[in-house]
């Protein structure tokens, strides 16, 4: 017996008290809500209306039922509507990530957003370079992400491309600093400061071969992840880094008397990310923190003129930072 729909019989009938218009407030026919309603008092083992031909009353145990079938009609219709929310990602857990390059100030931005937009989900958010993203989507521990291109993204789908355009960040006592613009080729005889190639095999040896086109071949490629580790490294070493402007140390190096940034003369390199998931998995969660991702991302960085290059697999839609 569908117990649910059985009390919603017995609940339209009190309200009616006339099997008739309980019938058609129902959409269904008479007979079978009278054979329901039957039933219903055979399963309870109480009598639940007093019938006449020209009336129907509820009995003094049907008026003590009443508010309680009410009550388990109403938990069930918030059951449904969480099992919904659950369904369509508006409830529950979201795992998501970024990468370590991603400042301080649009994390928050995308954690406000998506918790204004979506308070009843928990968000699970974690720092994974893209080649750890990967490995995690692989085995089903990860619900979205954001990664850098270019990247294997069989079994992903992607959102917009973000395009961030990278400077370079090097002694503020070089003279390249004093430049409000540095070609790659003025960096000549520099170390360059790398994040590990473990992070993002595709983009490590990208940039460096977009490096050496231009006319920069470092002497030696060191690699660092932490930004005290990087300053300490370019402060020490003879060494330059790249980044966006928007990322920590970028951003610290406007007040910092030993640190510059400076934009790369006709925008050889980018960093380009995307919102990615497993193929399928479109909910409205992930949808929200593609969204976010993407807000946040284009108010940090400023709108770029560079040259766009491929992906490895390259999205449909693309625009500019």
């Amino acid at each position: 017996m569908d117990l649910v729909r059985h009390l919603e019989c017995f609940v339209v009938v009190a309200e009616e008290s006339h099997f008739g218009r309980a019938a058609a407030r129902l959409g269904m026919a008479q007979p079978p809500l009278s054979q329901r309603i039957q039933r219903l008092e055979r399963e309870l083992g109480v009598r639940l209306f007093e019938r006449s031909s020209r009336r129907v009353a509820i009995t003094k145990a049907g008026t003590l039922l009443l508010d309680e079938a009410r009550e388990l009609l109403s938990r069930s219709e918030a059951l449904m509507a969480t099992a919904r929310r659950i369904r369509d990602g508006e409830s529950g857990l979201l795992r998501a990530a970024l990468p370590p390059d991603i400042a301080g100030e649009t994390v928050a931005a995308i954690l406000a957003e998506f918790r204004d937009r979506l308070p009843g989900v928990e968000l699970e958010l974690r720092e994974l370079s893209t080649a750890q993203q990967l490995v995690q989507f692989s085995v089903r521990e990860l619900d979205v992400g954001l990664v850098q291109h270019p990247c294997d993204i069989s079994g992903l789908e992607l959102g917009p491309v973000l395009r961030r355009e990278v400077g370079v960040l090097l002694p503020r006592g070089a003279p390249a600093a004093e430049l409000d613009e540095v070609s790659l080729a003025a960096l000549s005889g520099y170390d360059l400061i790398l994040f590990p190639r473990t992070n993002a095999p595709a983009l490590h040896d990208d940039i460096l071969i977009t490096c050496a086109g231009n006319g920069f071949t470092p002497a030696t490629v060191r690699h660092g992840e932490g930004a005290t580790f990087i300053r300490g490294l370019l402060l020490s070493v003879h060494a330059v880094a790249f980044g966006p402007r928007d990322t920590h140390l970028a951003l610290a190096a406007d007040q910092d008397p030993d640190l510059a940034w400076r934009p790369l003369t006709d925008a050889p390199l980018d960093w380009r990310h995307s919102v990615a998931r497993p193929t399928g998995r479109g909910d409205t969660a992930v949808s929200v923190f593609t969204e976010a991702a993407t807000h946040a991302l284009r108010n940090a960085a400023p709108v770029t003129a560079a040259v766009p290059r491929p992906l490895h697999l390259r999205p449909t839609a693309e625009y500019w930072l």
